[in-house]
């Protein structure tokens, strides 16, 4: 039993005796990381412009009900 779990988990590993061999993997990472880094800015500079535009909306909403209210009661 030890040996198949042995033999199935060693497949799936494997470090290269010539240590040149990780700088491709390297390279890629720091790409994606970087990628990763400037969408989530990206994600939040868009998500607070939206929310200033909300907050406008619902200021312009307010101020509207506020005047119908007013002119009723008049």
């Amino acid at each position: 039993m030890d040996f198949l779990t042995h033999t199935f988990l060693g497949m799936f590993l494997y470090f290269p005796e010539d240590k040149s061999e990780y700088i491709p993997a390297g390279i890629t990472c720091m790409i994606f990381l970087i990628a990763a880094v400037f969408t989530m800015r990206a994600i939040i500079k868009y998500s607070k412009k939206e929310e200033l535009k909300t907050k406008k909306f619902e200021d312009e909403v307010t101020n509207r009900n506020r005047h119908l209210k007013d002119d009723s009661l008049s």
